[in-house]
């Protein structure tokens, strides 16, 4: 038997959750053709990975890299940490389906800026993917303030029923072409107005499709559970799964709540199908927020149109330089960027070590000085929380960030170490691997990712450089074309 790739000696952690075993992985084109303890094949590669694990390629859930992708397909944050697959569209801002017709709206701006949205289809799109030919794979969520941003003359009032009907086409064309779902971002201004009614209305486009609803919540602050309720209940009238974005109980005040609200996560999971994911990290980012503004918890600025200068700097810093209040200074620097350190550790902890938990990196690739979860999320539950911490098993985390994903979005034989299954590979040291990207600085590759494949072809190495772009625009596997 000849083979493309041969790994042998390797721990395998196959991404199902069940135990690893020892054993060869044989890969010849884009395909995983052959396992077993020992493996006598005529091999144009051999990798020994003797000490090492391998694993199936980390499916980042919620990301936020729908035109770097295409912009900078050696995208070497994501496949640096052995991310083989991204999914795009979160949060309610798709560039899939967006069309500008002025300025681009908060927060549609952290994807890119007015002349990067030239994709009105989810075809548009993934003709764009496949042209560039990324380093990693792309799946992309329909965003819902998107929807609206098209139809819309006004975002901060609740749409018509002529306005939800046209929404509703556009994502129902959108689903057929591969999208995995529909996002919401009802947090943000330009989404907060749209009534339950209004997403309930094109949840109703999902079930058909057997697309998913992903929602970063109304409220992440004292208001969870109600817009937790919101969300469950959205789900239930469109039949459809749900995924909370990045769940978190944000602001002081909502510290230890996450007792509570994964006792309501436990309490609806018995009568609807119901996830979350989460970032290994108690600091969150996102453009600044005047409605976020506190002295209850450090604000850093990461970037300001009119003040680049203060990069880096605290917002109390800046308000105390400036003789001014929090919002005063807020108000100065918009429009801006910004971390906030606004979660408890614990629940941190407890997010990431619920059963149903994905794992998310939710970086801002345009950030100029990035939360360092763009470089960092994954490693960091590998080595920081598994290894360390001993948060849970190296078998669970592996789960939470390969074959959970691709079971709960649909990427057909993906996620698995499985004969037949997609070569999407990493094989890491369990020892060394861990987050180097800091807050002070974020922009550094992963230590002990050894190698990266995407469909087969070696992509990343330990020299830390790209060595392969095979990325594909993966489809939801119930949609009517397959894209190969």
């Amino acid at each position: 038997m000849k083979v493309d790739w041969l790994f042998k000696n390797v721990t395998v952690v196959d991404g199902s959750g069940g135990p690893q075993y020892r054993a060869d992985v044989a890969v010849t084109d884009e395909r995983i053709v052959a396992i077993a303890p020992r493996l006598e094949v005529d091999a144009a590669q051999v990798v020994d990975g003797e000490g090492r694990v391998l694993s199936p390629g980390f499916i980042d859930v919620h990301t936020h890299d729908d035109i770097n992708v295409i912009r900078i397909p050696e995208y070497l944050p994501k496949i640096s940490q052995g991310i083989t697959t991204v999914i795009v569209g979160n949060c309610g801002i798709s560039a899939a389906t967006a069309t500008m017709k002025g300025e681009v709206p908060d927060p549609m701006n952290l994807l890119g800026e007015k002349p990067q949205f030239i994709y009105p289809t989810v075809e548009a799109y993934a003709h764009a993917v496949e042209q560039a030919r990324p380093a990693v794979n792309v799946a992309t969520l329909i965003g819902h303030t998107a929807l609206r941003n098209n139809h819309m003359d006004d975002l901060f009032r609740t749409a018509t029923e002529q306005e939800i009907s046209a929404m509703r086409e556009q994502l129902r064309e959108a689903l057929k072409q591969g999208a995995l779902g529909l996002s919401t971002g009802l947090a943000y201004a330009s989404a907060h107005q749209a009534s339950t009614e209004e997403v309930m209305a094109l949840a109703e486009e999902l079930a058909a499709e057997k697309g998913i609803y992903t929602t970063h919540l109304r409220s992440e602050f004292e208001p969870i559970l109600e817009a937790l309720d919101e969300a469950f209940r959205i789900g239930r009238h469109g039949k459809v799964p749900v995924v909370v974005s990045h769940h978190k109980c944000a602001g002081a005040k909502n510290w230890g709540r996450t007792q509570e609200t994964l006792a309501f996560f436990d309490q609806m999971r018995q009568h609807q199908d119901i996830s979350c994911d989460c970032y290994p990290y108690s600091a969150s980012s996102s453009t600044l927020d005047m409605k976020q503004i506190t002295d209850e918890f450090d604000i850093v600025i990461t970037w300001s149109e009119p003040h680049p200068e203060i990069a880096g700097q605290t917002l109390q810093q800046i308000a105390d330089g400036w003789q001014m209040t929090l919002h005063e200074a807020g108000q100065r620097l918009m429009p801006a960027g910004a971390i906030y350190y606004n979660m408890d550790e614990q629940d941190v902890r407890r997010v990431m070590r619920y059963p149903v938990t994905m794992i998310g990196s939710d970086g801002l690739p345009n950030d100029p000085m990035p939360h360092p979860r763009l470089w960092g999320a994954f490693p960091r539950v590998l080595g920081h929380y598994c290894r360390d911490e001993q948060l849970f098993p190296l078998t669970q985390a592996v789960h939470k960030m390969t074959g959970m994903s691709a079971a709960r979005f649909q990427l057909a034989q993906r996620g698995l170490v499985k004969v037949g299954y997609f070569a999407d590979l990493v094989l890491f040291d369990p020892q060394t691997v861990r987050d180097v990207a800091s807050f002070s600085d974020p922009k550094q590759p992963a230590a002990g990712i050894e190698a990266v494949m995407v469909n087969g072809v070696m992509s990343y190495g330990s020299d830390k450089r790209i060595i392969g772009r095979a990325g594909r625009f993966l489809r939801r596997q119930d949609s009517n074309k397959e894209c190969v």
